[in-house]
């Protein structure tokens, strides 16, 4: 599928005229919201999470498919990334989760983005915004339960809600925390006490509520914990966090990042001969290399170099050699591999071509690779 606006996206702007993309399947980005939203009370909002560029796929072709979805509000992590959605005319309700300067709170304002809210220099900035523009700052204030990153301490928390509930000059729309280890029962227990404790000592009518992520959701009831809104982000793509066995729901999820490369050059290697700077693959035959011109710079960790595999007309082959800036190179000697031919490095269908299993290999996590994977690779979106 193409989009008018493609070319006018930041994702896409780059090296539109190369022989390698990350493709998108936007049916599958469906598939993954509703299964969220089935699994989830309808009297429970939404937020998707679609910080950085949602996650390396490209936010603004994203956001209407997961709006028309059953997503209710989007989460981003800096004014920018939400300026980016508006310029892309995307008018839904947006939290900016993170950290905002203070000298950017008119801006959030000016473009009815919602802003974080923890600190005394927070509230000074909202009046100083309202009176210089006549504008509320819509707000939802931060509280760290144990994630120890930013927000406001539970033992200061419920004096400064009241306060700014008492503010004429602030739009309080919601107050949220966000768990530091999900999947662990006694820590995250401490979080919810904490929590809990905070939301029971302040009047929260009309207020949204919002403690559970990805991995959270999957695990406990938002409705138990004076919560009534989930923030979801990499199962949105298709992807699982660390998760126990024991689920209130498992969603049925879609792998939507495929990324894709055609074949530069095919020659013979000589017995003994090396592969790449270093040398770190040596032929023990005659060997058919083949290139492809996705490297490092494309996101595509060195560490991974020997380990990964591509599959090429439907046979998987092994890649070789020290993976470089701006190239890497396939073992095809047993397979007919010509110049043009597509070699598929991500597919949905095979687990040894998948985000998951190059995140094992290089000892990181998930949403790490896909962020990694937009640099220069232009994006084609696909049902």
């Amino acid at each position: 599928m193409y989009n008018k606006h493609m070319k006018n996206t930041r994702q896409t702007q780059i090296n539109i005229h190369r022989d390698a993309w990350v493709e998108v399947n936007i049916d599958s980005l469906a598939n993954n919201v509703k299964e969220f939203r089935k699994n989830i009370s309808p009297d429970i909002k939404i937020l998707g999470i679609v910080k950085a560029d949602a996650y390396g796929h490209g936010a603004a072709m994203l956001v209407p498919t997961m709006l028309a979805s059953g997503i209710d509000m989007l989460g981003v992590a800096s004014i920018d990334e939400g300026l980016d959605l508006r310029a892309e005319n995307i008018d839904c309700e947006i939290l900016v989760v993170g950290a905002v300067p203070v000298w950017s709170f008119d801006i959030a304002a000016k473009n009815n983005i919602s802003i974080s809210i923890f600190t005394e220099d927070h509230i000074d900035a909202c009046k100083k915004v309202y009176e210089r523009l006549g504008i509320k700052v819509k707000v939802h204030i931060s509280l760290d339960t144990g994630m120890n990153r930013i927000g406001l301490q539970p033992d200061d928390a419920i004096d400064y809600i009241k306060r700014v509930q008492n503010c004429d000059f602030i739009d309080l729309e919601g107050i949220f925390t966000h768990l530091a280890n999900a999947e662990n029962e006694e820590k995250t227990k401490e979080q919810f006490d904490r929590w809990n404790k905070v939301i029971r000592g302040i009047n929260s009518d009309g207020l949204i509520l919002h403690i559970l992520n990805t991995a959270g959701c999957m695990i406990y009831n938002p409705e138990d914990l004076h919560s009534n809104m989930v923030r979801v982000g990499i199962s949105l793509y298709g992807l699982y966090p660390d998760l126990p066995k024991d689920l209130k729901f498992s969603p049925k999820l879609k792998p939507i990042m495929g990324l894709k490369g055609r074949i530069t050059n095919v020659h013979n290697m000589p017995i003994n001969d090396g592969v790449s700077y270093g040398h770190t693959y040596i032929a023990k035959k005659i060997t058919k290399v083949a290139t492809v011109p996705i490297g490092y710079a494309d996101g595509v960790p060195r560490s991974l170099s020997n380990k990964i595999y591509g599959c090429i007309n439907g046979v998987k082959v092994k890649q070789i050699g020290n993976i470089t800036m701006d190239q890497m190179m396939f073992d095809v000697t047993d397979i007919d591999a010509n110049i043009g031919d597509i070699l598929v490095l991500l597919d949905d269908k095979d687990k040894e071509l998948s985000l998951d299993n190059w995140a094992r290999i290089a000892d990181t996590i998930n949403y790490e690779l896909p962020c990694r994977l937009k640099v220069r690779l232009p994006r084609v979106y696909t049902r």
